[in-house]
Parts: C-alpha cells; structure tokens; sequence
C-alpha cells in the first residue's frame, strides 16, 4: 500500500531542523516513519527545502520537491505522478473540501485526521477564516476516513460522519531508557507554543503561586488561535520570574531532553487532542500533572500523575510528587507501560491498517452540511 502527506513540517522533523514545531506535523512524521518500517510506501511531497523534482529518502520515507506556483494545481500533479492509494491530510481547516475533491479526480483515497478536539465541530473548529467552516465540513463529508484520537472526539463528532471514523491512536515516539526519578532533579516542565489554548499565562499564575518550585519552560510566542501580542506578553511575564528559566524555542530534542529529565509534566491547557508531550512524558517515565486535559481519563484511570481543575489543588499534588522518587518511579513504569500497550509504532500501525480494511460508501448514509441539534460539547 502506498500512502502520501503534503506538508512541510513533516520534512522539517525528518531532516532534524531544529526550529520544527507543530505537534500535528511531528504526528504525521511519526506515523510516516513507522508506516514505512512496517512496509508501506510513503512519500511526501515538500513545496520548501527542496528543488522541484529532487528527492530524499529519510528512515524509508521518500521526500520528493514539488516546488512553488498554484497550490491545488501543484497537489493533483503530485499525486498523480505519485499514484497512492491514500492520502493523509491531520487537522482542521478550509483547504479540506478543495484537497478531497483533488484527491477524488487523482483516484485517490483521503484519511483526514483530527489533531484538536475542536475539529469535531466544523462550525467552531476553524481558527483560519471560520467562515469557509463549510469547505471543511464538505471534506468530512466526502474523505474516505476519519481518524480521532480518543473517545470524546469520537461522540463529539457529528452523526453523520460517525459511519467512517476510527479512533487511531498517537504515536508516542519515544524508545530511550528512563531515567531513575531518584537520580533526577526537581523541577517541574511545561513545553509547548506560547498560545492562548495552551495557557501559558495559567502557568505565570501558578510559578507565583510556588517560588518554592523550580520550573523549566521551553516555549515561543505564535498568533495561531491567540490575540496579536499574547504570547510575547506571557514572555515577559516568564523572563521575570526568578523561580521560572525560560529556555524559549528550542529543538525537539532538546525539549525531549527537559520533559525526560523532569520530575513532572505540567499542563495548563484549555484545549488539545492527545498532547505529544503527555506521550514523550509517559515514554520518559514523567508524570504529568494537568488542570483540565486527560484523553480517555487515563490519568485519573491509570493513576499516570494527577488531574485537578484547581490550580492549588494542582499544586499539592506537584509539591507531594517532587517529594516522593519512589513514588514517581513508580507512576513512571505504569506510564511506560500504556504508552508500549496503546501509543507504540506496532500498536497504532495495527490500529491504522485495521480502520482502513473496508471502506464504506458515503451514499450509503444520510448527510448533510448542518450541524446535529443539539450543541456539540469542547
């Protein structure tokens, strides 16, 4: 079988810049790298960092430059030079309906595959002019399959294109040894984009709170889903907390490093999919300690660090891990555990060759472009 994503990002990650960002686009490197280790044909096409027609085969994926000019033209050229059974498209915006439809007269297949919860509500879930909502709804609508990440996305979904979605899981991407929380040091972690969704300035009223925590924050300022001027206002705010060493952007590996080295991951946001980080912490053996965010609740189920929407409820429970090694470890060999179980290459490239056995028609089901009656809950 033969899948193709169309993003730069994806090659970003592969060729090791260290100024790649994107947890959607870290996913689909992911999945892209795993899907050729268990045989697929992969290939990208990359309109940046590579000239027109050169090619580049990273961990068995093949990168191919399919250069600048009109972008809907420039896809259906790649994928009919490129033939796939399948394209892949993960995240919510207006370009869904024209891709699906380019896809249609290429013969090819579209999987599109939610990175935000919000994706489950078309009317809600652009952040890129929200008012072309209906050319996403009509890729939902007429895409081949849909992924989500956990259940709520699943019945947050409206009805009529619940018939060809999946729940395919993250890729956790981690395979080092953890590190003893014995022989770890103290300091809590918080990584992410400096966005409002993220809740960076929770995180400036929380390290107020605790000048007896020692935090390490690796984040930059981004306008994406924020108002023009939040995330360098939240900067400022980090920079002049003495408690609180801002290292800004930095690579993926560095971040990997900070969150496998903490004592535990902290997360303010609002709203996610399944957060990278929570799967890089579990994969490192950190806890993760989260104001509102658990997929499927394994954090309350699993017992994988703790969950309170009180921001000092929060902090008792960080206090109480900082203070208990053992304890962490031991939260740490449950968390590797279910990331082996449900977020490994082997076990989300079995889900994701599971999900797209058959394929239903659409003309099989009632559809339509309104939304379900009911309100959909975020």
């Amino acid at each position: 079988m033969k899948l193709a994503f169309i993003n730069d990002r994806i090659y970003k990650y592969a060729a090791g810049d260290p100024t790649a960002v994107g947890g959607a686009e870290r996913q689909q490197w992911l999945l892209a790298r795993a899907l050729a280790n268990a045989k697929w044909s992969v290939i990208v096409g990359v309109t940046e960092g590579l000239p027109v027609g050169a090619r580049l085969v990273v961990d068995g994926v093949d990168f191919i430059g399919i250069g600048h000019g009109h972008v809907f033209s420039g896809w259906y050229r790649f994928l009919l030079a490129a033939r796939p059974h399948w394209c892949y498209w993960r995240g919510a915006d207006h370009a869904l309906g024209p891709a699906v439809e380019i896809a249609k007269l290429a013969k090819v297949n579209t999987i599109f595959s939610m990175a935000f919860d919000a994706d489950a509500c078309p009317r809600r879930a652009l952040s890129r002019r929200p008012y072309c909502w209906p050319f996403y709804a009509w890729g939902l609508l007429r895409c081949e399959k849909i992924f989500v990440q956990h259940g709520k996305q699943l019945s947050d979904l409206p009805t009529q294109y619940r018939y060809k979605a999946n729940i395919v899981p993250s890729i956790a991407g981690v395979t080092s040894t953890p590190r003893s929380h014995l022989a770890r040091g103290t300091y809590v972690a918080w990584v992410g984009i400096l966005r409002q969704p993220k809740r960076p300035d929770l995180l400036v009223e929380i390290a107020r709170k605790a000048s007896d925590i020692h935090f390490i924050v690796c984040g930059a300022p981004n306008n994406h889903r924020s108002p023009i001027g939040f995330g360098e206002s939240v900067m400022r705010d980090l920079q002049g907390l003495s408690n609180i060493d801002f290292m800004g952007q930095v690579s993926p590996e560095k971040a990997q490093e900070v969150i496998g080295n903490a004592a535990v991951l902290l997360s303010t946001s609002d709203g996610e999919g399944f957060p990278n980080t929570f799967l890089q912490a579990w994969g490192s053996g950190t806890p993760v300690a989260s104001l509102k965010i658990d997929p499927n609740h394994v954090i309350e189920r699993l017992g994988l660090g703790a969950i309170h929407s009180n921001t000092d409820d929060l902090l008792r429970e960080v206090r109480s891990l900082i203070n208990a090694p053992t304890e962490r470890d031991k939260i740490g060999a449950r968390a590797r555990q279910y990331v082996e179980a449900e977020h490994s290459e082997a076990a989300v490239v079995a889900q994701f060759e599971s999900s797209i056995g058959t394929i239903r028609d659409a003309s099989t089901s009632p559809v339509t472009l309104c939304e379900p009656p009911s309100p959909v809950s975020q």
